[in-house]
């Protein structure tokens, strides 16, 4: 099967590399290919750039390993069924993207006083959220947090810089990531 018609693939084992690049004429909508599968997803608000700053929205131009994730256990109990290190929140988990703070791009416990992200979010986006190396070691004072490949918003609607699939395609695909996995962002 070939495309958006393969429905129902599935890998012979874990996929390498997940190669992400933007529709023709829809800078904030995105197709991501995993193996033959060809899949819709959301990008940032900004697109897609080389000089990713925080608060810019945009998805950064890199080759990202996927390290680690997160889910919301009575939401998407499937998360378990993948080779990736995988936690469940808890109301009291986020991540700073204060740039001024020791904690820049890290999980926090809140009450955290710096500006962070909840990782327990009513919307579901991060029911399934995979944390990506984007600036994580070496960290560096503004050049973006919480770059994620988690659930999209109905329709796709633009990230603030992260990648984001269907429910149904993350469920598919969760299976077939390791840490090996490489989310590759091209233009």
């Amino acid at each position: 099967m070939r495309g958006r018609n393969a429905a129902t693939e599935t890998f012979p084992g874990s996929l390498a590399v997940l190669v992400v690049r933007a529709r023709p004429g829809k800078p904030t909508q995105g197709l991501l290919q995993a193996g033959p599968l060809v899949i819709p997803c959301a990008l940032g608000k900004g697109g897609i750039t080389a000089n990713k700053r925080e608060g810019d929205g945009a998805t950064p131009l890199a080759a990202m390993r996927i390290l680690s994730g997160y889910f919301r256990n009575e939401r998407f109990a499937g998360a378990r069924r993948t080779c990736l290190p995988m936690a469940a929140t808890d109301a009291g988990l986020g991540w700073c993207d204060a740039p001024g703070d020791r904690n820049y791009n890290r999980p926090v416990r809140l009450p955290c006083k710096a500006s962070h992200e909840t990782m327990q979010r009513a919307d579901h986006l991060y029911d399934a959220c995979l944390v990506l190396d984007w600036n994580i070691a070496p960290r560096k004072r503004g050049r973006g947090s919480a770059i994620f490949f988690h659930l999209a918003r109905p329709g796709y609607a633009p990230t603030e810089g992260c990648v984001a699939i269907s429910r149904r395609d993350m469920e598919r695909l969760l299976p077939h990531l390791s840490r090996r996995t490489v989310l590759k962002v091209v233009r």
